[in-house]
């Protein structure tokens, strides 16, 4: 099992502390970002194998930072996660145009992201999954 490196960007740091935490917890590198601007050069410089963001963000929003991620030939393969707001969602165009793999409403658990990372990754979940 390899170590795999996840960026989690939130404008929340209450957001990015609990899902940084569940992820370290469980054996994933994590490096933060918050905003769009800082999640899209983090993940030009760190190479994430995943990218956790939430939608509403300054600077850059969600669906931008996904949209520069893909067109960018570095980091077009990245996989995505969103986080949005309750009652919001995304189009399938939006899904399709991005690498937008799974998109989660708030308030979630901790533990449905890392379910959600450990299905995107294809990495077993752990005996600390329920901590």
């Amino acid at each position: 099992m390899g170590t795999f490196k996840v960026l989690v960007c939130d404008d929340e740091p209450h957001i990015v502390h609990v899902v940084s935490a569940k992820l370290k917890n469980n054996g994933f590198e994590v490096v933060t970002a918050g905003d769009g601007e800082e999640a899209f050069a983090t993940a030009k410089s760190e190479m994430p194998d995943l990218v956790i963001t939430d939608y509403q963000m300054p600077y850059l929003s969600g669906l931008e930072l996904c949209a520069r991620l893909r067109n960018d030939a570095q980091t077009s393969q990245i996989p995505v996660i969103m986080l949005t707001a309750r009652g919001f969602s995304l189009s399938d165009e939006d899904t399709k145009e991005t690498n937008i793999r799974k998109v989660l409403p708030k308030p979630f658990s901790p533990r449905e992201v890392l379910a959600c990372v450990s299905q995107i990754l294809g990495e077993p979940l752990t005996a600390n999954s329920s901590q």
